[in-house]
């Protein structure tokens, strides 16, 4: 790789500072035709999407600038639409969280429910319709435990209910809800969030109604907790490390990143995948180390 292109399209990350951090990919920049085309666009943009379960999505967003990247970023953080508890119609707490704390708690609850199957509920609407509006109850009380060993100290032993979780959240269907929905298509996304907690004479009645919304409006309709990216690591060996200077360097990076392979009756390093590198510089600590490797970063890929 030329120095031009290196300039252009990688960081490169020294013991004491990091290199070519400038954007060199505007129009007229190092005699290149750099200006922007749609089509140009196009070709050079992908997404790979690497990890993808309930909780979690990692993918990789590939040929773009870094606006693009965080434009998606703040996208998903505060425009992708979410159901979350609005309303709540508190008629009765005796425990010792305020209402408002209470309200503002049970806000915060993530539900399963898909937005795209939900209208916006319109704004002087007070009740709502099975179209925009998830109703829940939350119908609990705090009782001593009859049957606990006498000796016990353990609230657990000691009381029933009192430890208040989002389980007892229960859905009531509005209209036809119940035979489009199930109660674990539309519930709280875990089952042991921590509400309240409670002794004995505390009750919880309290009706929920879930709309949807985006986090421009408020923070709880955000449906992911949070959204980052980072930039590629490349890791390249410049020279051969052989023996115990290879088992050292390996220790330099995160595992996996170095590996040893067995070569005339010598381990060597090489790298292996340099992907979930915390690019910690570790290497530098060592004088017989730190002309062995070269660590950069692709400018134009990163990992969301």
């Amino acid at each position: 790789m030329d120095i031009i292109t290196e300039a252009r399209t990688r960081v490169i990350l020294k013991e004491n500072g990091v290199l070519n951090t400038a954007l060199l990919d505007y129009p007229g920049t190092c005699g290149t035709d750099d200006f922007w085309s749609f089509e140009k666009f196009k070709k050079k943009m992908m997404i790979k999407i690497i990890k993808h379960n309930d909780l979690e999505m990692e993918f990789d967003m590939i040929g773009v600038h870094e606006a693009i990247a965080n434009a998606f970023r703040r996208l998903l953080l505060s425009e992708v639409p979410s159901m979350a508890i609005e309303k709540v119609f508190i008629y009765n707490n005796t425990s010792i969280i305020q209402d408002e704390v209470l309200a503002h708690r049970l806000g915060l609850i993530p539900l399963k429910a898909d937005p795209r199957r939900f209208e916006y509920r319109q704004k002087d609407d007070e009740d709502g319709t099975e179209q925009d509006t998830l109703e829940f109850e939350l119908k609990v009380k705090c009782t001593w435990n009859t049957n606990a060993h006498k000796d016990t100290t353990n609230p657990d032993d000691l009381y029933r209910n009192n430890n208040v979780y989002s389980k007892h959240i229960k859905w009531l269907p509005i209209g036809d809800q119940g035979s489009i929905y199930k109660q674990s298509d539309v519930g709280p996304v875990l089952d042991d969030i921590l509400i309240n907690k409670m002794r004995p004479g505390h009750e919880l009645d309290i009706k929920l109604h879930a709309i949807k919304g985006i986090a421009k409006d408020h923070a709880k309709f955000s449906p992911v907790c949070t959204a980052f990216y980072r930039l590629l690591p490349e890791v390249t060996l410049t020279r051969k490390v052989e023996g115990e200077q290879a088992e050292r360097l390996q220790t330099c990076f995160s595992p996996g990143v170095i590996g040893l392979e067995e070569k005339h009756g010598k381990k060597r390093a090489k790298v292996l995948d340099a992907r979930y590198d915390t690019c910690s510089r570790n290497v530098y600590r060592y004088d017989d180390l730190r002309d062995s490797v070269k660590m950069t970063r692709v400018k134009d890929h990163f990992i969301c």
